[in-house]
């Protein structure tokens, strides 16, 4: 096991939009394909249920009503039904929205906090600089950022434990592409390491089941065929990339991750691939 403690994992998705397959896949199809709203519970032995990233949730198109945050959904049109929402999957599973104790939060995209609110008792973490670099935007550039900022509660600061270079941290065994990571809950159980690029800041989660391994890798990658195949994302995605020297450089690590850890189940927030093999459906 790369963590300490075995933990549930549910792999869920909450709808999903549609946009051209080659911007995200070099050689892939210019149709509309579907990308899920990927997220995941996982289940603490002693924390209970903890969500990775929401997916969307109904809010979304009440904030993306009027311009010029309406161009967001313009732009990549947005599937979804309530009950794909991670509350209504949680409800189902017998899990009720106050038991969720603790959320992280890859990053601010709002595919990724569309259902933060859903959770009233949850506290947030998330790495600093990944709040830092979208809290301070106006309507426009946030919009651009892909941050919708009244997704999130008005107690949202208070309920944070953000991540930053003084946050505990653990060596990762030998032969990784990261060295250590961010010890979330001081107990070895989630493992978080920075995979910038995408956006600034953002986080994927080691978890392990005991009998699997996971990275989830949110969207350091669209799809698993492109750590698998080599093909990087269209020159035109770097338009919404943080960095593009960062973005490289984390999608070396995956290639790099799955060439000597094949059993290593990476999970890419928007791969149908993913989600196929390793999505659960419900709460298990």
């Amino acid at each position: 096991m790369i963590t300490e403690i075995p933990v549930g994992v549910s792999i869920l998705s909450a709808g999903y939009c549609l946009h051209p397959e080659r911007l995200t896949l070099r050689g892939g199809t210019l149709k509309p394909v579907a990308f899920p709203a990927g997220y995941a519970l996982i289940r603490h032995p002693e924390y209970g249920p903890i969500l990775f990233d929401t997916g969307y949730s109904a809010r979304f198109f009440q904030e993306t009503a009027s311009l010029p945050a309406s161009l967001y959904r313009k732009i990549t049109p947005v599937v979804y039904k309530e009950e794909e929402s991670a509350m209504r999957r949680l409800q189902a599973g017998g899990i009720s929205p106050e038991e969720v104790r603790y959320v992280v939060l890859s990053h601010f995209h709002a595919d990724h906090i569309g259902g933060v609110r859903d959770f009233p008792q949850a506290q947030y973490i998330y790495l600093q600089k990944s709040y830092d670099a979208v809290s301070g935007l106006g309507p426009v550039r946030a919009t651009k950022a892909g941050f919708l900022p009244g997704l999130l509660p008005e107690d949202f600061r208070l309920r944070s434990i953000p991540v930053d270079e003084a946050s505990a941290k653990r060596a990762l065994p030998q032969g990784l592409p990261f060295t250590e990571a961010y010890d979330l809950l001081g107990d070895g159980s989630l493992l978080a390491v920075e995979l910038s690029g995408h956006a600034a800041g953002m986080i994927g989660v080691f978890v392990s089941t005991g009998e699997h391994d996971y990275l989830l890798c949110a969207d350091t990658v669209w799809s698993s065929r492109a750590f698998r195949e080599n093909r990087k994302p269209h020159p035109a995605a770097g338009l919404i990339m943080s960095s593009r020297t960062e973005y490289h450089r984390n999608f070396e690590r995956l290639r790099q991750l799955h060439e000597q850890f094949p059993l290593l189940r990476i999970v890419p927030s928007h791969c149908r691939e993913a989600l196929a093999h390793w999505g659960t459906g419900s709460v298990t």
